[in-house]
């Protein structure tokens, strides 16, 4: 029962786990460390994709994947 056990968690994990394509252009990320806004609001260290004259490869655009958390974009691109 435990090797089952084993097999289900690396199964769920290999299947929860997003498979994503890079960009020709290279692109990238960087951290961001947490901070408080100036309304007093906690934002906690995050990943953001490095900056660029396109809005198309930004992970928060369809058809783009944040590929640390694996949330679809949901924005249309406008550049």
């Amino acid at each position: 029962m435990k090797i089952k056990s084993i097999l289900f968690c690396i199964a769920v994990g290999a299947a929860a786990s997003p498979v994503f394509a890079t960009k020709a252009g290279g692109g990238g990320s960087h951290s961001v460390k947490g901070h408080v806004t100036k309304n007093g609001t906690y934002v906690a260290p995050h990943q953001k994709a490095s900056p660029n004259n396109t809005q198309r490869d930004n992970w928060s655009s369809k058809p783009n994947a944040n590929p640390y958390t694996g949330k679809a974009g949901t924005k249309e691109p406008q550049k």
